[in-house]
């Protein structure tokens, strides 16, 4: 096989080292944020995103490695590889190609290729392959030596023998590739819609009467058409151009103008194409359609699950989370600074109960005794008539204030394990205003208790490989989890099994150790936690904080690894590091030094030592810090308020391929068009706009009818 680090050098366009000691470091089951954080030296600064590129590449790399081996294998006990075979094999770049080039030797079933030589037509089927010239009138006779009780006429003998050389071709990997190609240039998808079976809420009526060429379809319209099909509402055809494909293998198989036998290499080739190439091509290009769709909804609610994850907290405020709900009322929780419940109460404002004055009363006391200092409503069902009784509190006299966030997710952590171990006296109908509650306090410690596809930032995410979906949403978690650091005293099991080397296990394990022996003094504390090992305490250590240690260090993203060296550091410098600040010191020290020269007499590299004094710098800092707090509200706006030109700020709440949709504070979020994000042409709204973002708009018109809201954000 090929160098596969050589591969990989190319593919990245990286240093061959570099691409070494990368392998090596994944290869020992270092993962991959304790990589990006700590041994950039080793991968000479790549990031996560880099080299989350990087593993799916070697992994892809290594597969395909793996099935260059069992193909030339295979090939090689049926006796019939040859030198220029298996160095096609080996240079193939896909798993395609090597399927296509093992395909004439791949086990089959009994086709009619395979009956047509056992009846001894072979020979028949290389003078049809070599156009053979010979009088058309002795056509028939010359096949006579092949007629037998299994074919027993000239016309049986031709056709076994076309069905031999049209297996021949569809088995030919250039012929594939061809037909491939032209689907992709020339190829059509079309829907309509089905008679069987009515689309009730008119869901896909965009797709009734649906035509695009294939390299025009956009990911959105993949997944819709699937989903569609899959509802049996609506049939998807893909349309090849069928004569330009034949006309094209014909260039492979040349018709000879005086052999008697073209017209038979003719029919071999349509049949070859149509019977035996045609629909397989189409089922690939459904599922690389398919498959590309999956990849690009996969990133978009990755994207959109970061910049969620990311959103800042808004520390030291007393919360009453509102769960929103007509028949069965809206669940309230009062909870303190620090998340712990205070009170729980439940109002039944909205229809049939009506209990509007009442329920203002309840909210009202709950926030006078309690000094809150927001609340949080669920933007769920009755969200925007709870939002009015909210408002309207606040202008009898509530001194709150108050904002609308996601509640997705919300049911299902209250009626999960973890919620009954957290809030074990509380009914499962107040935990989601408990949750709501919280998520405004700490946006990233909450929502990791709940399954990120129950987030509902996606698009289309219960369509796609939900394997794939389900280890993205993983990844992005354990990064962002990694890039903020946990309270290994205060946090529970559910964030801190996405810290870098732990999982579910260990951090129940953690946690039960914590609460035995009492809060951890020191990050050499955590070996003492059964199954923490060394490998386990390397991985994890430095994304693990202790906010009250004696040791600043442990405060801070410094790995322990590192301490001698921040030690050295001050001995270099001169700086005291028994002093309680040492930021002022430190930056008056570094002045007028070369950090490649304190590098080197510290002893790491110059990446490690910037990051050790950035550290040092903002011990204890939260990347989350630069990003804007969410909008807090007191009062509220109606559809009927909203006027064409009105400018207002809202809240991104959900990124799609068409655009951004922006809660404005009234009842249906507004949709910004991709065409109305900027004065310039926007390719894709993600270069603009995250989940989370505070942005201002412009109303372009209110259709209330139909409950939606078009806004703008260009000038």
């Amino acid at each position: 096989m090929r160098d596969l680090i050589g591969r990989l050098t190319a593919r990245l366009g990286l240093q061959r080292s570099q691409v070494e000691r990368t392998a090596t470091l994944f290869d020992e089951e270092n993962t991959l944020p304790f990589i990006a954080r700590y041994r950039k030296e080793m991968t000479g600064g790549l990031d996560e995103e880099q080299l989350a590129r990087f593993r799916a590449e070697l992994n892809a790399l290594r597969k395909l490695d793996d099935r260059q081996r069992t193909v030339i294998e295979s090939i090689s006990e049926q006796g019939k590889l040859t030198p220029e075979l298996e160095q096609a094999i080996e240079d193939a770049e896909t798993i395609q190609e090597v399927e296509d080039l093992y395909l004439p030797y791949k086990p089959k079933r009994r086709t009619r290729a395979q009956m047509a030589r056992e009846n001894g037509l072979e020979p028949v089927a290389e003078w049809i392959l070599a156009q053979e010239v010979f009088d058309p009138a002795l056509k028939d006779r010359a096949v006579g030596e092949f007629l037998s009780d299994a074919v027993p006429t000239p016309e049986e003998a031709w056709q076994g023998a076309r069905d031999i050389v049209a297996e021949v071709v569809a088995d030919d990997a250039r012929c594939r590739e061809i037909a491939r190609r032209s689907a992709w240039d020339f190829g059509m998808l079309l829907s309509t819609q089905s008679i069987e079976k009515a689309d009730e809420r008119r869901r896909f009526e965009l797709y009734y009467e649906f035509t695009l060429p294939l390299r025009s379809l956009r990911p959105h319209q993949v997944l819709a058409l699937n989903r569609g099909e899959k509802e049996e509402v609506l049939h998807i055809h893909i349309q090849m151009a069928d004569e330009r494909i034949t006309d094209d293998l014909l260039g492979l198989y040349v018709l000879g103008e005086d052999s008697p036998l073209a017209h038979d290499l003719l029919l071999a080739v349509d049949d070859a194409y149509k019977r035996l190439i045609k629909s397989s091509i189409e089922r690939e290009v459904r599922r690389q359609l398919t498959e590309r769709a999956d990849e690009h909804a996969i990133n978009v609610f990755a994207t959109n699950l970061r910049n969620l994850l990311l959103t800042p907290p808004i520390l030291g405020m007393i919360v009453m989370g509102i769960d929103p709900g007509y028949r069965t009322g809206c669940k309230l929780a009062v909870v303190d600074r620090t998340g712990k419940v205070l009170d729980v109460d439940t109002i039944t404002p909205h229809p049939p109960q009506r209990d509007w004055r009442q329920a203002i009363e309840v909210i009202h006391d709950l926030a006078q005794r309690y000094q809150v200092d927001l609340i949080a409503i669920g933007n769920g069902t009755a969200s925007r008539e709870t939002e009015e009784l909210v408002a309207e509190t606040i202008e009898r006299g509530a001194q709150v204030k108050y904002l609308v966030v996601s509640e997705a997710g919300a049911s299902v952590y209250s009626a999960s394990p973890l919620a009954r171990q957290e809030l074990p006296g509380l009914d499962v109908t107040l935990r989601g205003a408990v949750s709501i509650a919280r998520r405004v306090q700490d946006p990233l410690a909450e929502l990791v208790k709940i399954d990120p596809k129950s987030i509902g930032v996606g698009m289309y995410q219960h369509d796609v490989d939900q394997a794939q979906l389900a280890q993205a949403l993983q990844q992005v978690t354990e990064s962002v989890v990694n890039a903020v650091g946990v309270d290994v005293n205060t946090a529970s099991p559910a964030l801190l099994q996405y810290v870098s080397g732990l999982g579910p296990k260990l951090a129940e394990r953690l946690v039960a150790h914590r609460n035995r022996e009492g809060a951890f003094q020191s990050r050499g504390d955590l070996l003492s936690v059964k199954g923490l090992g060394d490998k386990t305490y390397q991985q994890a250590a430095g994304f693990l904080r202790i906010p009250d240690s004696s040791n600043l260090l442990d405060r801070t993203g410094i790995h322990p690894e590192s301490y001698q060296a921040v030690d050295r550091l001050f001995a270099v410098l001169q700086v005291a590091a028994d002093q309680p600040s040492f930021v002022g010191p430190l930056d008056c020290a570094l002045k007028g030094h070369d950090l490649e020269t304190i590098a080197e007499q510290v002893g790491v590299g110059v990446l490690t030592l910037r990051d050790i004094i950035d550290d040092l710098r903002r011990p204890g800092r939260d990347p989350r810090e630069n990003i804007p707090l969410p909008i807090l509200r007191e009062d509220i706006l109606h559809m009927e308020d909203l006027t064409p030109g009105m400018w207002l700020t809202g809240t991104v709440r959900n990124v799609v391929d068409f655009g951004a949709f922006v809660d404005i504070g009234v009842k249906q979020d507004g949709l910004v068009h991709i065409s109305e994000m900027a004065e310039f042409r926007v390719n894709s709204p993600y270069e603009l706009v995250s989940v989370g973002d505070v942005v201002d708009v412009r109303v372009l018109n209110v259709d209330i009818a139909r409950g939606r809201i078009g806004l703008s954000m260009r000038s």
